[in-house]
């Protein structure tokens, strides 16, 4: 291309910069994962007992903070919407950059749909409605707002998020004085060898709770996609996400803890509203019809920000050439329209199945997959561009990615040990992908190297930073 395209192409391809300080970054990290505190992580205790849940729980929480620590890096080094994406391009090339983002992509457009799909069920709960029309009504106000524009949409994601933060810590205060440890350890080992009171399934029950554990983290990851709208990627990035993991580790303890210890493992590891029942069962159920509606809340903020993720993603992906060119056309408030629109129809349409389990479990394989190429892209630039500037160094270097490499393989298996049909779709899906980029996708790239493809945008949002400069002193004078 010659740079008069270059900045054509380009200037209808721009997000809105400056939008973003760190602790919009880390609201948004918060509500990413946010709903994972409400459901869906118990579960993970009738698999495995509070013990082996909790072991569970620590695994992931250690494969969730390397990974961070790594991305907190890449982010402020290449700070560009495409994540992980990007990140891999750098590292491994436009093939390893598609693959992972391919990944990503598959995690961030399930998502959505099996988390609609709860709130469905939380609507009926509340209002008695549910179904296709409370699916697309959803799709249709949150990616509404997010054509609004990014900073009218991380907005309402921080009261959002605020509301379910709000929600899990008058749990927490209502239930610390019903504690009792002995609640922990209520469900009677199988009797099979290496059971216990500590773990009543065994071992195998720790291997199958790993993607419940994955729920009180996942999508953390999704920070990097914001780069481009950062303030200052170099400082923000890495305070953003480093913040939202602290934060979400806190919150992941007190539900996991007080919640069993107060109403018992067994019941909660049953329950399809664990602080709700846990609340009923200690005798606040005033409380518990508030938290009720909060929890809608939590979910919602999940379903809000993911949204976004999606967007970002395949804006960049689009944008450099690896799906259709239209897709990353931006609006006059620099919000990306079809990128936006597009997966959200597609999510729609898959949340129509009304398996929300298994939506989730497929989301989950394809973070898994994509954990473990991004760990893998942090090795091989440290290895390959040790003099890359980076802002921010993980601590621990190549050995923290490493740890987060071999701990995304396990958890990967763990989906498998759950749920087959969730890890033998996703992989399907994932080869579709595969077929599509080496068939068509490979030939359309806007870039031949990332690095030339960063220095276009950077480039791009340098001349347009300097033309609305000059349009307001013109206004001015």
């Amino acid at each position: 291309m010659s740079n008069s395209v270059d900045d054509e192409y380009l200037a209808k391809r721009q997000l809105k910069k400056g939008t973003a300080g760190w602790v919009l970054l880390a609201g948004l990290g918060v509500s990413y994962v946010i709903s994972g505190d409400f459901a869906g992580w118990n579960f993970g205790i009738g698999e495995a007992g509070w013990g082996g849940f909790a072991i569970a729980m620590a695994l992931m929480a250690v494969m969730y903070f390397a990974l961070v620590l790594s991305l907190a890096e890449m982010s402020a080094a290449i700070p560009a919407a495409g994540g992980g994406y990007s990140f891999a391009r750098h590292a491994m090339g436009a093939t390893g950059g598609y693959l992972t983002g391919l990944a990503v992509l598959i995690e961030y457009a399930l998502a959505p749909a099996a988390i609609v799909i709860f709130i469905g069920a939380a609507v009926e709960e509340l209002l008695g409605v549910n179904g296709p029309w409370v699916y697309a009504l959803f799709y249709a106000v949150f990616v509404g707002i997010h054509l609004a524009g990014v900073g009218e949409a991380l907005k309402v994601m921080m009261v959002i998020s605020g509301l379910a933060v709000f929600a899990i810590l008058a749990t927490a205060v209502a239930l610390v004085g019903d504690f009792d440890s002995a609640n922990l350890f209520n469900i009677a080992p199988t009797g099979e060898a290496g059971t216990s009171d500590f773990l009543p399934f065994g071992w195998f029950g720790v291997w199958a709770a790993l993607p419940f554990a994955m729920w009180l983290f996942l999508a953390v990851e999704g920070v990097p996609l914001a780069a481009e709208e950062a303030k200052d990627p170099g400082r923000d990035m890495p305070r953003g996400i480093i913040g939202a993991m602290v934060f979400l580790l806190f919150t992941a303890l007190l539900v996991v803890v007080l919640l069993a210890g107060a109403a018992g493992a067994q019941a909660i590891g049953a329950s399809g509203v664990p602080l709700v029942d846990a609340l009923k069962v200690t005798g606040n159920p005033t409380l518990a019809t508030l938290i009720n509606v909060l929890g809608l809340a939590g979910l919602i903020a999940s379903f809000f920000s993911i949204i976004y993720g999606y967007s970002r993603l395949v804006f960049a992906l689009s944008r450099a050439g690896y799906l259709p060119k239209a897709l990353s056309l931006t609006s006059k408030r620099k919000a990306p329209m079809w990128a936006l629109i597009v997966p959200g129809v597609f999510g729609f349409l898959v949340s129509l199945t009304g398996e929300g389990d298994l939506i989730l479990g497929m989301a989950v394989v394809g973070a898994t997959i994509s954990y473990a190429l991004m760990s893998a892209s942090h090795i091989l630039l440290r290895i390959r561009q040790p003099g890359l500037a980076r802002p921010y160094k993980t601590p621990g270097g190549i050995m923290t990615s490493a740890i987060a490499l071999i701990l995304s393989l396990v958890a990967m298996t763990g989906v498998y040990a759950f749920d087959p049909r969730a890890f033998n779709y996703t992989i399907i899906l994932f080869v579709v992908g595969a077929i599509y980029y080496f068939a068509y996708g490979k030939n359309q790239l806007v870039a031949k190297t990332a690095d030339e493809e960063l220095a276009l945008v950077l480039d791009a949002e340098s001349s347009l930073d300097e033309d609305e400069a000059a349009k307001a002193k013109l206004a001015e004078a």
